[in-house]
């Protein structure tokens, strides 16, 4: 994401010619509809502004027409193959000439109308096959790998693809009841159960999960989102990372990106198809009603004195975007109490600081060579509306001068599962611990680079340093490393790569009379990809990602999750390189390489996770059985294979890892707050990722052989 402040530089990157050509490619003409200007707005956008766009033509219609149906039935098991070719004799070269404005939107109505139709089909055949016992002694198979079917040919068809798939669901929940029947045995009162009062026992389980499924579908999934579907279905086709944003959604995304919302502070959660209150933060506007309880479910929500929406069928997250909204206003909670009484309590919505999982926060390692700091960061968060709020490379450069007042000999820097963020803080962290000089290189779509520099000249921390990264660790994450790596500053510690995003994207409202100037419109927010990152050594990060100095076997290695596994991903390419001064004190990594390696040869924790990794992933990519002495079987394996996977992770003999002094009262105000400082403390010290990363810096600290002037 770019942050504000480099506004000016991507204004003149773009050039005004693009205010220009929205103008002209609207030929003059209102479009009579919201969707068609939805539509038509994204595809002016697409066209003239993102990095690498596709031709929008029948051939890219095509693409779309199949994506957007395999969105809509994902299971294939609603719309038949019939439906499919009517639709495709009518529109499956036409929907480039709806997103140019040439006609009227017709295929997602078209789609809608018959999508509910066979829903109503579809749901009087699950409710029928489900009212009949399974023989699960039966030996068969079913293929839940919807990539890899097709639509059904007839009723028929579809009919035993819902036979099968409810079968494994249910097979899944009578497997677990028999073992709850089994570890209840000896217990006071325990009355066995028939095999046949567990099977239906199950089928009823199944059938809640479908009605919860279906109300969602039913109640909660409306033409709005049919047509939302649609255009993330287009600009995610040109890059994954190309979004459309509906307002909520806009403002939910800015939330995650500032770690700040206005709410009423309430951890929610879904049990059986219902909304409950699992958590009240302390001094939130739910702790303070005085009138809300763990346990709670919330029946329906309205805003201020508009009529209530029921909350049949939502799932958590769209109850939480219709709580959340705008500081200071009114809502509405009709709540089902634990005692069976209904109450509706008003509550203003007011400020709620996800500190625990979005901001950075540190600990100390005791080693046996030194003391060595440790920072968690989770996301390159940044607020950028609240020039008081939180910036990561602010807070970064707190713990580290934290770190340094505790005199540690090394620090590790936790980037695993960090998806990310702002490219203007990523920047400044870098610059925490270089001289200046450039840190990464952006190009636009006109083939013109910008070198982005940190032109402080102090550094904050000058010793040791790890980087740990993992598959998940992507985009901001990815520049921090790279820029570390070609330095030569420290380490990069994880999987074999990170995930590969190296595009920067912008969000950008469909309003065009503000243009680049508002990021917010009643229309929705389109977040484009406008350029590419670039390592300092010239390579870019797309696709392939940061590889790791110090390799360690993670469980996803073989999982298809990254970048390079999505066949619209943009593709890897290198520019020039540009002039950099590696680190004064550079390290060794052939060194560093080989005692690390010959610790982990003598560490079969991390051979058996990259062997137990790589088996669960075939199992992934299978049919599953239907009989239930098999499914016991292989479900015994896996369980046992995780299980594998869950103890070989963790070290032996525990980390010493403490809070730090200034942080050892921190949350003494609020005791959940402390309890969960603790449980992430209690965490680290198992963990076998931060076991070698602090065997990496002992060794760095311990062995002057592994440093060298330069």
């Amino acid at each position: 994401m770019i942050s504000k402040r480099n506004l000016p530089i991507v204004l003149l990157i773009l050039g005004a010619g693009v205010f220009v050509a929205f103008r002209t490619l609207g030929i003059g003409k209102t479009p009579p509809t919201k969707y068609e200007k939805i539509l038509r707005d994204v595809g002016e956008m697409l066209v003239e502004i993102h990095y690498s766009p596709k031709e929008i033509n029948d051939k890219f219609s095509k693409e779309i027409f199949r994506k957007y149906l395999a969105e809509t039935d994902i299971e294939k098991n609603v719309l038949l193959q019939s439906d499919i070719d009517d639709l495709k004799a009518k529109y499956e070269t036409r929907i480039d000439d709806e997103i140019l404005g040439k006609t009227p939107i017709q295929f997602v109505p078209a789609v809608s109308e018959i999508y509910k139709k066979r829903l109503k089909e579809s749901e009087s055949l699950y409710k029928e096959i489900l009212s009949q016992p399974f023989d699960f002694k039966k030996d068969e198979y079913a293929l839940l790998d919807y990539d890899k079917v097709d639509f059904p040919k007839n009723d028929a068809e579809r009919k035993e693809a819902w036979r099968k798939r409810l079968k494994y669901l249910t097979l899944e929940r009578y497997s677990d009841l028999l073992d709850q029947q089994e570890a209840a045995k000896g217990n006071a009162g325990f009355v066995a159960k028939s095999n046949e009062d567990l099977e239906k026992e199950a089928r009823e389980k199944a059938s809640k999960v479908m009605d919860h499924i279906y109300e969602r579908v039913k109640l909660k999934v409306n033409d709005d989102d049919r047509f939302s579907l649609f255009v993330e279905t287009i600009v995610q086709s040109m890059d994954p990372h190309t979004d459309y944003f509906p307002p909520v959604e806009k403002r939910y995304f800015d939330e995650q990106m500032s770690g700040r919302f206005f709410g009423i502070g309430a951890s929610l959660r879904d049990e059986d198809g219902n909304i409950k209150i699992m958590q009240l933060i302390t001094g939130s506007p739910a702790w303070k009603s005085g009138q809300i309880n763990v346990g709670d479910v919330i029946v329906k929500v309205a805003q201020g004195n508009q009529e209530p929406i029921d909350l049949t069928g939502y799932l958590v997250e769209d109850a939480v975007k219709l709580i959340r909204g705008t500081k200071g206003t009114e809502v509405k909670l009709t709540l089902k109490k634990t005692d069976g009484s209904t109450k509706t309590i008003s509550l203003i919505r007011d400020e709620i600081v996800q500190d625990e999982t979005t901001f950075a926060r540190s600990a100390i390692v005791n080693s046996e060579k030194g003391k060595i700091g440790y920072i968690y960061l989770p996301e390159f968060y940044a607020d950028f509306d609240n020039p008081k709020g939180n910036r990561c490379s602010v807070d970064v450069a707190n713990e580290v001068i934290k770190l340094k007042q505790e005199k540690v000999d090394g620090i590790v820097i936790d980037l695993r599962n960090n998806g990310g963020g702002s490219l203007g803080d990523v920047v400044q962290m870098v610059g925490e611990f270089i001289d200046q000089g450039p840190v990464v290189q952006v190009r636009n779509r006109e083939g013109k680079n910008e070198t982005l520099n940190d032109h402080d000249k102090s550094v904050l921390y000058d010793g040791p340093l790890a980087v740990m990264v993992n598959e998940f660790s992507a985009s901001a994450s990815e520049i921090f490393a790279a820029a570390i790596q070609d330095y030569k500053r420290g380490v990069i510690i994880g999987s074999t790569s990170t995930y590969g995003k190296g595009t920067v994207q912008r969000p950008i409202g469909l309003d065009k009379t503000m243009g680049f100037m508002d990021a917010n419109s009643e229309l929705g927010t389109i977040k484009i990809t406008l350029q590419k990152f670039y390592r300092i050594s010239g390579g870019s990060t797309q696709l392939r990602g940061v590889s790791s100095d110090v390799v360690l076997s993670d469980p996803y290695e073989f999982s298809k999750i990254r970048e390079k596994d999505n066949p619209d991903a943009l593709p890897w390419d290198e520019i020039k390189k540009t002039d950099f001064t590696p680190w004064k004190y550079a390290y060794d990594m052939n060194m560093i390489k080989a005692y690390s390696t010959e610790r982990i040869k003598n560490n079969m924790a991390f051979s058996q996770i990259r062997t137990d990794a790589e088996w669960l992933n075939k199992e992934n990519d299978k049919v599953f059985p239907l009989n239930l002495e098999k499914y016991r079987d292989e479900q015994k394996q896996i369980k046992a294979t995780i299980k594998q996977i869950e103890t070989a992770s963790k070290l032996k003999s525990d980390l010493n890892v403490n809070a730090l002094q200034q942080d050892a009262g921190k949350y003494n105000s609020d005791k959940d707050k402390a309890d969960r400082f603790q449980q992430w403390l209690k965490l680290l010290k198992s963990d076998i990722y931060l076991g070698e990363a602090v065997n990496v810096l002992d060794d760095m600290i311990a062995n002057k052989s592994l440093v060298y002037t330069k």
